[in-house]
């Protein structure tokens, strides 16, 4: 995906664009649930997992607290990026020249960070860094379990 996204490698249906055309729905109450459920089948595969392993984590949890405070923060860590996002568009909307000109450069970091990512967890570096992650965390807790 990285060498897709730094233009190295061509995959025709990767470059396709799907999207829903929100133009055809109706503004008011009545559109939230078509929209929700075309949201909730694009989301479900990348949440659905995570979601799962923390209400699990939560629900073998000690206490009730622990269990919450996990919950929390895995709310926020979802919502906080939308409410980031939110604004960013705001701004976005006063300044949409600057997306345009940088919006290559984006792309370019995003998979210069994925093939880093992917190199890491080839060559077993990335289960190291991720072992000294959890034996930090660990210090302190976390997780739950």
């Amino acid at each position: 995906m990285g060498l897709t996204m730094v233009g190295l490698i061509r995959v025709p249906l990767l470059q396709r664009r799907f999207a829903v055309d929100v133009s055809r729905f109706n503004r008011g109450p009545a559109s939230a649930l078509p929209l929700g459920a075309a949201f909730a089948f694009g989301w479900t595969p990348c949440v659905g997992p995570v979601l799962t392993a923390i209400l699990a984590t939560a629900a073998g949890t000690g206490t009730l607290g622990r269990g919450a405070a996990l919950l929390v923060v895995y709310s926020l860590g979802l919502g906080l990026p939308f409410l980031a996002l939110a604004a960013g568009m705001a701004r976005g909307k006063r300044r949409p020249d600057w997306l345009a000109r940088n919006s290559r450069r984006i792309e370019l970091a995003g998979g210069v960070l994925l093939i880093v990512t992917g190199l890491a967890m080839a060559t077993g570096s990335w289960t190291v860094l991720m072992s000294r992650f959890l034996a930090f965390y660990a210090r302190f807790g976390w997780p739950p379990i």
